[in-house]
């Protein structure tokens, strides 16, 4: 027996947000989402007041040529400093990651975690998370420790820096954690550890 006209809207109508939501829900998997941020000093160069941005690039342009050496060290010159690295893992065979997570204090104070050569299988609404647990592997490791979101995941490809806010003490968090929040699923570890250069 046929559909009528209004029934086949009817079932159009009522299909539309499930295909929209198993979309949303399954694309990931088989799209990948590149980034690729430079380490974050040279995002944070200060216009010095009165000059514009073309005319710091001219200046430098013209300093470039120039050959001399200077003994003293630039104001806010001082190399950024790791806190705390580990390296991404595979939590099952589904879910796995590659990369190093670094967390450095910049010169200017902040706190930056930065992911280089990072992979991480994709996923729906994937965050960033630090957490007190060293290898948290399923949303009661979480749960059972201390955590704290970071920031949506940018991408599953490619290096990208995320900015830690200042009140959050980065020595009480032992692992960055890739998550997966609608279906409250481990997708990556890192574990922490004290650099020690």
């Amino acid at each position: 027996m046929a559909l009528s006209v209004r029934a086949r809207w009817i079932v159009l109508l009522l299909a539309l947000p499930i295909l929209a939501a198993a979309w949303w829900l399954g694309s990931p998997l088989f799209i990948d989402r590149t980034v690729d941020e430079a380490f974050p000093n040279a995002a944070a160069a200060v216009v010095p007041q009165g000059m514009t941005r073309a005319e710091v690039e001219q200046e430098m342009a013209s300093i470039a040529t120039t050959n001399r050496e200077v003994a003293e060290q630039m104001p806010g010159d001082r190399p950024p400093q790791v806190l705390r690295q580990g390296f991404f893992g595979d939590v099952d065979r589904i879910h796995k990651g590659t990369g190093k997570a670094t967390i450095y204090r910049l010169a200017t104070g902040e706190v930056v975690l930065r992911f280089e050569d990072f992979r991480v299988t994709n996923g729906p609404d994937l965050r960033v998370l630090l957490a007190s647990h060293s290898a948290p592997k399923t949303r009661e490791d979480l749960e059972s420790a201390n955590y704290v979101e970071i920031a949506g995941l940018k991408g599953n490809l490619g290096n990208q820096n995320y900015a830690i806010p200042m009140d959050i003490d980065t020595s009480d968090y032992s692992s960055v954690v890739i998550y997966c929040r609608p279906f409250h699923v481990v997708f990556s570890v890192a574990t922490l550890a004290e650099f020690d250069g």
